[in-house]
């Protein structure tokens, strides 16, 4: 064995990949989108439906109190949007809860927002 086979072995197996805020951010949305997906799909799964989308509004109530603070870097009417969103999922996921509606508009935005964070759709 050679010094280049001791390092790959001391420090190959801790390399770990440098996460960004933005792949955090995917990387929550995406746990919280397939847990709600798979509750939605089995109507039998009414406590893990309660429980996604309950974890689904704190992350929206979580971007809502960050964009609405004034030193938020984000562009005003992105801003306002993304508040917005946060609004329309706590009312959709009290439909949700209720019956009245489906959970499927709730995984389409968070697969949108998914979508723009992991950079679909730009130049």
């Amino acid at each position: 064995m050679n010094a280049v086979d001791y390092a790959q072995r001391a420090y190959g197996a801790n390399a770990t990949p440098v996460r960004t805020p933005r792949n955090t951010e995917y990387a929550l949305f995406a746990r919280i989108t397939q847990k709600l997906r798979a509750a939605a799909e089995d109507s039998g799964k009414f406590n893990e439906l309660a429980h996604a989308l309950h974890e689904n509004k704190r992350l929206w109530r979580t971007l809502a109190v960050d964009v609405a603070d004034e030193n938020n870097s984000l562009p005003e009417l992105l801003r306002g949007q993304i508040f917005y969103l946060s609004e329309f999922v706590t009312h959709h996921s009290s439909k949700v809860l209720r019956g009245q509606a489906s959970a499927g508009p709730l995984v389409d935005i968070n697969m949108a927002i998914m979508r723009g964070l992991g950079g679909e759709g730009r130049a």
